[in-house]
C-alpha cells in the first residue's frame, strides 16, 4: 500500500466538501435562532452549557478520543456504544472516520501529511481542512489501515456501512429534547403555547447551539493547541498546552502533554493541569465501568513493556487482533 497515495493531500486540486460544509454552516445558522428574545430561556441557556459538557467530554473526548483512538481504557461494550451514539449527537463523523483521521494526525502531526496542520494557517487547522474533500482519505483501504480495530465491531461497521444512520442518530435527539422542554413548560405554566415555545427554546439551545460549542471545543485543541501556549516535552511537533482550551474541553487543551505520551488516559502532568474528562474516567472506574486505565508514562512502571507508547503501536496491536475479522 503506498502511504504517499493515501497520507499526502494535494489542497490546491481538492474541492469542496459540500457533504460538510452545508451541515456545518447550517447548523451555525439555526443556531442563531438562539439570539431571538422568543426563544431565549435561562433553563435552555443552561442546558446547553451542561450538554456541552457532557456530550463533548463522554461522547468525543472519553469515547471517540482516549478509549477508540487511543485505547486508554477500556468500558463494556454496552456502554463503550452507548458513549459513541452520544458521539453521534454531536455530528462529528462516525467512529470509524474520526479515529482513522485521528490516528493520521498522531503519525503525521503537523507536517504535510496532518489532515489539519496549524502550519496552512488557523483557520485550516481549526475548520477548513473539512470543507476539502480528499476522496483518498474516504476509502476502506484508508479505514482498514488507520481504523483497522474499529471496523472490527458490527455496530461501528454498520454505522460506516449506512452513514445516513449516523445523521439519524443526530436528528432523532430533537425529540426528547423538545419533548422535555413541553413536560417541563406545561408543568411549570399549565399553558400549552408556552410549553411549545419552551420546547423550541430547549431543541435550540440544547441541541443546535451545543452541537457548535462541541464542535468549537474539538476543533480548539487542533488549532489553538498547535499554535498557542507552553511546551513542557520536546515532542517534534507543535503541541502546546493551552490553559484556556483545556478549561473549554475538560482537559483536552494539555496538549503537548498528550503528543508526549498519546495512549495515557490523563493528560495532566502537574497538579494544576486540571484533567477533568481523567477525573469522570476515574469516577467510572469507582463505578465498575471502566477498567485498564493507562496511566501517564511518569507513573507507569519503567519496566512495563505491555503498554504501547505511541500510536503506531496501537494500530500495530490492533490490527494483529482484528486481522482477519473486517469484512468489506
Amino acid at each position: 500500500m503506498n502511504g504517499s497515495s493515501i497520507d499526502i493531500p494535494d489542497r490546491e486540486k481538492a474541492r469542496v466538501h459540500w457533504i460538510y460544509l452545508v451541515p456545518i454552516l447550517g447548523v451555525h445558522c439555526l443556531a442563531c435562532l438562539a439570539f431571538m428574545p422568543a426563544l431565549f430561556s435561562w433553563s435552555g441557556l443552561i442546558l446547553a452549557l451542561v450538554t456541552t459538557h457532557l456530550f463533548g467530554m463522554f461522547g468525543i473526548n472519553i469515547c471517540y478520543h482516549r478509549l477508540l483512538t487511543h485505547r486508554s481504557l477500556s468500558m463494556p461494550l454496552w456502554l463503550e456504544h452507548c458513549c459513541a451514539t452520544i458521539a453521534l449527537c454531536s455530528l462529528e463523523d462516525t467512529p470509524v472516520r474520526w479515529v482513522a483521521t485521528h490516528r493520521l494526525h498522531h503519525v503525521h502531526s503537523d507536517d504535510v501529511a496532518d489532515p489539519h496542520s496549524p502550519n496552512d494557517g488557523i483557520f485550516w487547522s481549526h475548520a477548513g481542512w473539512l470543507f476539502r474533500e480528499f476522496p483518498n482519505r474516504r476509502t476502506l483501504a484508508f479505514y482498514d489501515r488507520y481504523a483497522r480495530d474499529i471496523l472490527a465491531d458490527p455496530y461501528y461497521r454498520y454505522l460506516e456501512r449506512r452513514p445516513m444512520n449516523a445523521l439519524n442518530v443526530y436528528l432523532l435527539q430533537f425529540l426528547p429534547f423538545g419533548a422535555a422542554g413541553f413536560l417541563v413548560g406545561y408543568c411549570l405554566e399549565g399553558n400549552v403555547s408556552k410549553a411549545f415555545m419552551l420546547a423550541a427554546s430547549w431543541m435550540v439551545w440544547g441541541v443546535l447551539v451545543r452541537t457548535v460549542l462541541v464542535w468549537h471545543q474539538t476543533w480548539s485543541v487542533n488549532s489553538l493547541s498547535h499554535l498557542f501556549g507552553y511546551r513542557t516535552y520536546a515532542t517534534g511537533e507543535n503541541s502546546r498546552n493551552n490553559w484556556l482550551v483545556a478549561l473549554i474541553a475538560a482537559g483536552e487543551g494539555w496538549h503537548n502533554n498528550h503528543h508526549h505520551d498519546p495512549v495515557s488516559a490523563s493528560v495532566q502532568h502537574r497538579w494544576w493541569e486540571f484533567d477533568l474528562t481523567y477525573y469522570c474516567i476515574c469516577s467510572l472506574s469507582w463505578l465498575g465501568l471502566a477498567s485498564d486505565i493507562v496511566l501517564p508514562r511518569h507513573i507507569r512502571k519503567a519496566h512495563d513493556r505491555t503498554v504501547p507508547r505511541t500510536v503506531a503501536e496501537i494500530m500495530a496491536v490492533d490490527d494483529s487482533l482484528s486481522r482477519g475479522h473486517v469484512s468489506g
